[in-house]
């Protein structure tokens, strides 16, 4: 096998599977079971960063103090009522996204998946994806310290890849992705499947944007690696 001078580090909701809204939607009814008043557009702008701190944030714009007790209630709701939708059928792979994968191991590049979500939501994105964690390298929020916008999940991937990370190319949707990437010191690749816009990723440090998996995989060859 060629040694190859570049890696792919993707992250899942928005990035791979077409799950954004559906996190949303899913907060925002963990939420509203506790009193909590928040509007969808605001909860869509969180989505990408860490559990704590999507509700650190929170608790600034909303005023409301949210405790302990009160948080873990809300990642409980917010994964029965994510994986509800799933069993409903409501999420699925975004356009190109198996084919991008595919076409990474056929060339043997090497990628790796690195999700701010927790193993209990992200199983049944990779299960869609068909995607095994036990033959691919999977970095769930369970496994690092701290998640987007800090470093710490690619980091991890990388390294369970055993590449260096400054020679990684991170594919993400949300602004979050692209600045953990910059803190990895990898280059972002922005990708609008979830709800950003071009500029926002540029801003972020995407060196390139993409429309989703499939438009990424049609100009695969202006970012990877060739033998």
């Amino acid at each position: 096998m060629p040694r190859r001078d570049t890696a792919f580090l993707f992250d899942l909701d928005g990035t791979l599977v077409d799950s954004v809204y559906q996190h949303v939607l899913a907060w925002k009814e963990a939420l509203d079971a506790e009193g909590v008043n928040l509007s969808v557009w605001r909860i869509h702008r969180r989505v990408g960063m860490s559990g704590g701190l999507f509700t650190h944030v929170l608790a600034g714009e909303t005023g409301q103090t949210i405790d302990d007790a009160q948080r873990a209630r809300l990642y409980e709701a917010h994964a029965a009522a994510f994986n509800r939708l799933h069993a409903q059928g409501a999420v699925k792979p975004l356009p190109g996204a198996r084919e991008l994968l595919a076409k990474l191991t056929e060339r043997n590049i090497p990628w790796a998946i690195a999700t701010s979500g927790q193993l209990r939501t992200a199983i049944h994105n990779l299960e869609a994806l068909g995607v095994d964690p036990d033959k691919v390298p999977v970095v769930t929020r369970d496994g690092v310290r701290h998640a987007k916008p800090d470093p710490d999940l690619f980091l991890a991937a990388a390294a369970r890849l055993g590449f260096d990370i400054q020679r990684a190319l991170v594919v993400g949707d949300s602004v979050w992705d692209m600045l953990a990437a910059q803190r990895a010191r990898a280059l972002g690749i922005g990708l609008l499947s979830g709800g950003y816009g071009a500029s926002e990723l540029e801003r972020a440090g995407a060196f390139r944007v993409y429309e989703d998996p499939a438009d990424l995989l049609r100009h695969i060859d202006e970012v990877a690696s060739r033998e």
